[in-house]
């Protein structure tokens, strides 16, 4: 299957006062559409700033792309110059950041910053028209009483339908990508289980391909059709779903998925966690990343960095992998 969007070796980083820091070494993963792509790995290993490098959105002047390509619908988002990413950006490929409530302008009612959305890639649309379109947004998303809640500011609205205004502003232009950036963070399980159904409804109406970064692996396993694994700035393992919680190839995937409390443990039991910490962005270690904290880590692992390779069936970056039965 042709890819839709297709990342390779992506380096980004940012300008600092200390110098510049590279926060993504290399990154390449590929989505096909119609597929949801999950992305995981620890906090600061570079999922958000990989999304935001697709958007072109990394905060200026410091973040810069400095090498590596992202490939879609037959163009170079890196090249494309500013005035046609406009015609990309929230109109081909769609973004629901992390917290709802401050990517939602608190100073302005939910229904013209969807209006606003709408207008913005459709200038010659009436108001009336733009308004009726985000209407019907907010009543597919299942708001309730939408007309009242589009003369609401974003502080009267609870958690969960902040996200789902978010939802409906970013699939207003029913775009091919929508990138989904822990869109379920500190909800509750209900909240969180309507959110994921209403992704996955969405999806099967459109066509469209999902991008979905987060930190809970159960979610990764009910979304996704595969999985890309990033630590320190590096993609380290992608699969299938299937063969990524079945059968783990990468040591830190095999820890990751060790980590997650099991209701079949003997109870009062300490659970299972990665010895170490991840190495500081400014100070890297040599050859693999995590051969600090490896229990497979052997002497040519600080001589060289793994690169990603093709082995059964999937791409994994690991002198030493070793296949984890999961139980």
């Amino acid at each position: 299957m042709a890819a839709l969007l297709e990342v390779r070796g992506l380096r980004a980083g940012f300008d600092t006062d200390t110098g510049y820091i590279e926060v993504l070494d290399g990154v390449s993963f590929e989505l096909a559409a119609g597929e949801t792509l999950g992305l995981v790995g620890e906090s600061g290993c570079g999922k958000s700033v990989s999304a935001l490098s697709v958007m072109n959105l990394l905060p200026q002047p410091a973040g810069k792309i400095t090498a590596g390509s992202i490939g879609f619908q037959n163009r170079d988002l890196v090249t494309l110059p500013k005035e046609e990413f406009h015609d990309v950006r929230g109109n081909r490929i769609s973004m629901i950041f992390q917290e709802p409530m401050t990517a939602l302008n608190p100073v302005h009612r939910v229904g013209n910053q969807i209006i606003e959305a709408v207008k913005l890639h459709e200038p010659n649309l009436s108001s009336a028209i733009a308004r009726r379109r985000a209407l019907e947004m907010l009543e597919r998303v299942g708001i309730p009483a939408p007309d009242q809640r589009l003369k609401e500011y974003p502080h009267q609205l609870s958690g969960g339908m902040r996200q789902r205004v978010m939802i409906a502003m970013a699939l207003t232009m029913q775009p091919d990508l929508l990138i989904a950036d822990e869109p379920t963070t500190a909800l509750d399980v209900t909240i969180q289980a309507q959110i994921l159904d209403l992704l996955r409804e969405m999806q099967r109406e459109s066509g469209m391909a999902i991008l979905f970064i987060t930190h809970d692996l159960g979610v990764i396993a009910e979304l996704c059709d595969r999985v890309t694994v990033m630590y320190a700035g590096c993609v380290v393992e992608q699969a299938t779903v299937t063969q990524l919680f079945s059968t783990p190839r990468h040591p830190y995937t095999q820890g990751l998925l060790r980590s997650i409390p099991r209701l079949d443990a003997t109870p009062k039991q300490p659970l299972t966690t990665i010895p170490g910490t991840v190495p500081a962005l400014i100070d890297m270690p040599a050859g693999c990343r995590f051969r600090n904290r490896c229990l497979n880590a052997e002497d040519d692992c600080e001589l060289r960095s793994p690169d990603l390779i093709h082995a059964a069936g999937r791409q994994i970056a690991c002198h030493h992998p070793v296949a984890e039965v999961m139980p």
